[in-house]
C-alpha cells in the first residue's frame, strides 16, 4: 500500500518537468526561427547597400574625370558643357545618397542615369583626345588619373566580392526546409507496426518551415526511401529527379502550393515487395535541394 502511494506521489512532478521541458524547447525553437528570419533580411539589406555603394563610387569617379578634363582645356564652350555635365553627375550622386538602398524603383532609375552619364563622358573624352594640344597635356596627368582609376577599380572589385558573398547567403536563405520529420510503419489495419513482416505502408510526415524569401507557387516534393542496404524503394526506374547534376530515383512525389507560410505535409509509400529487418531512411527534396531526412528501424 505504501509503495503505491509513493509511486503515485512521483507521477505529478515527472509530468510537470516533462511539460516544462517541452515548453522550453518550443520557446527556443520559436526564438531561433525569428533570429534566422532576421538574419535573412539583414543579408538582403546588406546586398542592396553594396550595390548602392558601387553606384556611388562610379558616380564619384565620373565627376573626378570631368574635373581632370576641364583642367587642360582652353575651349570655353567645351568647358561650360563639361561643367554642366559634371554638375548633373553630382546632382545624381546626391539623389543616390539620399535614396534608401531598398527603394528598388529609384535605384533602377539611377542605374539608367548612370549608363547615360557613362556614354556622355565617353563622347567628351573622344572629342578631347582628337585635339593634339589637349592630348599632350592629358599625357602628363595620365599617371595620376590611372592611379585614381586603379584605386577605384580595386574598391569596386572588393565590393563585388562582398556582393557575391551576400548573394550566396541569400541563396541559402531562399531554400525550403523541412522540420519535425517522422516515418511511421503501418500494418494493413493502419496501425503503427514495428515488425517488418507486418508492414504494408510507410507514412512520412513533416512540416515545411515558413520562409518569406522563397518564391511562392507550386512546388514538387520528392520522397526517396532507401532499404537497409541503401537501395531505393521505387515502383519504376523511370521515376527520377535531378539532384546535384545526377538523376536520382524517387519513391513518391507530391505537388504542394507553397504560400511562404508553415505547411504540414504527409506522403505515403505502399509496400509491394519483401522487406528485410534494419534501418529505412527517408530523404526529402524540393527544387533540387535536400530539405531533410529521417530514419526508422524495424525488427
Amino acid at each position: 500500500m505504501m509503495n503505491k502511494e509513493r509511486k503515485s506521489g512521483k507521477t505529478v512532478p515527472i509530468i510537470v518537468v516533462t511539460a516544462i521541458t517541452l515548453l522550453a524547447a518550443t520557446v527556443v525553437y520559436l526564438f531561433m526561427d525569428v533570429r534566422n528570419k532576421e538574419k535573412e533580411i539583414d543579408d538582403m539589406i546588406q546586398l542592396f547597400e553594396i550595390e548602392k555603394e558601387e553606384m556611388e563610387n562610379e558616380y564619384m569617379g565620373f565627376a573626378m574625370q570631368y574635373d581632370e578634363l576641364q583642367i587642360h582645356l582652353s575651349n570655353d564652350s567645351l568647358i561650360r558643357q563639361l561643367e554642366k555635365e559634371k554638375l548633373r553627375t553630382q546632382q545624381l550622386l546626391e539623389e543616390l545618397r539620399q535614396t534608401k538602398a531598398t527603394n528598388t524603383a529609384e535605384i533602377t532609375r539611377l542605374k539608367r542615369e548612370l549608363a547615360t552619364v557613362r556614354a556622355v563622358l565617353r563622347s567628351y573624352v573622344a572629342q578631347i583626345d582628337s585635339l593634339d594640344q589637349i592630348n599632350k597635356q592629358l599625357t602628363q596627368e595620365n599617371t595620376i588619373v590611372r592611379r585614381q582609376y586603379q584605386e577605384a577599380s580595386k574598391e569596386v572589385d572588393k565590393l563585388t566580392v562582398e556582393k557575391q558573398k551576400a548573394e550566396e547567403k541569400i541563396a541559402l536563405a531562399s531554400q525550403l526546409d523541412a522540420a519535425a520529420i517522422t516515418i511511421t510503419a503501418l500494418n494493413r489495419r493502419g496501425k503503427e507496426e514495428s515488425k517488418v513482416k507486418n508492414v504494408t505502408q510507410f507514412a512520412v510526415n513533416f512540416t515545411i518551415v515558413k520562409n518569406i524569401t522563397v518564391q511562392t507557387g507550386e512546388k514538387t516534393v520528392y520522397l526517396r526511401l532507401t532499404k537497409p542496404n541503401g537501395e531505393p524503394l521505387v515502383k519504376t526506374a523511370d521515376n527520377t529527379f535531378r539532384y546535384e547534376n545526377v538523376n536520382l530515383e524517387y519513391s513518391a512525389k507530391k505537388y504542394i502550393e507553397y504560400s511562404g507560410e508553415q505547411q504540414e505535409v504527409t506522403m505515403y509509400w505502399d509496400v509491394e515487395e519483401y522487406l528485410s529487418a534494419g534501418t529505412y531512411r527517408a530523404y526529402l527534396f524540393v527544387d533540387g535541394v535536400m530539405i531533410g531526412e529521417q530514419s526508422i528501424t524495424l525488427n
